[in-house]
């Protein structure tokens, strides 16, 4: 199944203690969201990955912020098992190709997404989402790329993450609302898991 079908929402996970990791993806799949992001931009994160991949069986989970053939490496290590670059260039998406595991390649302008569909990749993150043209963005992309489908990520919230939901082309939407920081500071689970549950009751 692909990855855009997993789930209506992706948590995109920032963590600085890998002591919370396991809790925190426990709270997010109790509520209903089994597909993780941890974003490879803290020490913690290759470690977080590690934690999740051996010790929350119902968890799948991936790392995002990939940019390096030496990223994928370490996340597929780490037991990654999806990869998501914010971008993408050439050797990137070669190293991606390569890793042996699912991924979705950023692409942003109408260009990038012809790239990466001419190279037969039709699953994208559309990133940074809101600051991209949001919405109604994609909404024009949908025409003259109906083949191509898409999971936006960056600025979106719980308030908006319907109004992409039900886009055409939108399989499903990256949000790092679903885990305040403060939440994760203060082992809040309950509040991760409430607000788990409420983004898993978007899907279609």
């Amino acid at each position: 199944m692909s990855l855009l079908d997993l789930a209506p929402v992706i948590p995109v996970v920032v963590i600085d203690d890998v002591a919370t990791a396991v809790p925190m993806a426990e709270a997010l799949v109790a509520g209903g969201l089994p597909v993780i992001e941890v974003t490879l931009r803290t020490p913690a994160a290759l470690g977080a990955i590690e934690r999740i991949a051996s010790e929350v069986p119902g968890a799948t989970v991936g790392a995002g912020t990939i940019r390096t053939t030496a990223d994928i490496s370490a996340a597929v290590a780490a037991g990654s098992r999806f990869l998501v670059s914010p971008g993408t260039t050439l050797s990137l998406v070669e190293a991606l190709e390569a890793s042996g595991v699912p991924y979705l390649p950023g692409a942003a302008t109408v260009s990038e997404v012809m790239a990466l569909a001419e190279r037969g990749i039709k699953e994208l993150k559309f990133f940074p989402a809101e600051a991209a043209g949001g919405v109604p963005y994609l909404k024009s992309l949908a025409g003259p790329l109906p083949d191509v489908r898409f999971c936006p990520t960056g600025g979106i919230r719980a308030e908006s993450a319907a109004d992409y939901l039900a886009l055409p082309n939108v399989g499903c939407v990256g949000g790092s609302w679903l885990t305040p920081a403060d939440a994760l500071a203060t082992g809040d689970w309950a509040r991760v898991e409430k607000l788990a549950a409420d983004a898993a009751a978007l899907r279609r």
